[in-house]
């Protein structure tokens, strides 16, 4: 993987340090920046080269979707991966509407972090499996719900 300069957007420091400390020891990945907020973030990003984002969903201020949405209108080139303790649909279809290419959660291992980042900085998108195991699950309990509310008549035709 060519050299992929990273910046770290979450309001928690200590979360930061980890994240910085974890991806330093990898080849190819640099972490060139780190803000606490939204705003903070937006003001660093005419000035710092960076390809990939890992944004944090809930932060005092703007929210990741709203920095997300305005560091795009900036810098439409930017790969944005959500890094958030909440998996909730709600997040994770704000995220993608705001043109995030990833989501992961912040239980997630350092492997999956490596892989989001190789796919993301290619050009793909990467969803922590833990999130896309869950949101299966209940696209399958709304299908069977649904089943349920048709009449016998109904499901004989849907066959």
């Amino acid at each position: 993987m060519e050299l992929c300069r990273i910046i770290l957007v979450d309001d928690h420091s200590l979360f930061r340090s980890g994240m910085r400390g974890l991806l330093d020891r990898y080849d190819g990945i640099r972490v060139v920046g780190e803000a606490s907020t939204g705003e903070e973030f937006l003001a660093m990003l005419p000035a710092t080269e960076a390809d990939v984002v890992f944004m944090d969903f809930a932060m005092p201020g703007l929210d990741g979707a709203q920095t997300t949405e305005r560091a795009l209108a900036q810098r439409p080139d930017l790969k944005i991966i959500t890094l958030s303790m909440f998996g909730e649909e709600s997040y994770y279809s704000r995220m993608v509407e705001a043109g995030a290419r990833g989501f992961l959660l912040k239980d997630s291992d350092i492997g999956d972090v490596i892989e989001a980042v190789e796919t993301v900085a290619a050009g793909g998108s990467y969803f922590s499996p833990q999130l896309l195991s869950s949101l299966t699950g209940r696209m399958r309990t709304r299908e069977d719900a649904a089943d349920e509310q048709l009449s016998s008549r109904e499901r004989e035709i849907l066959v």
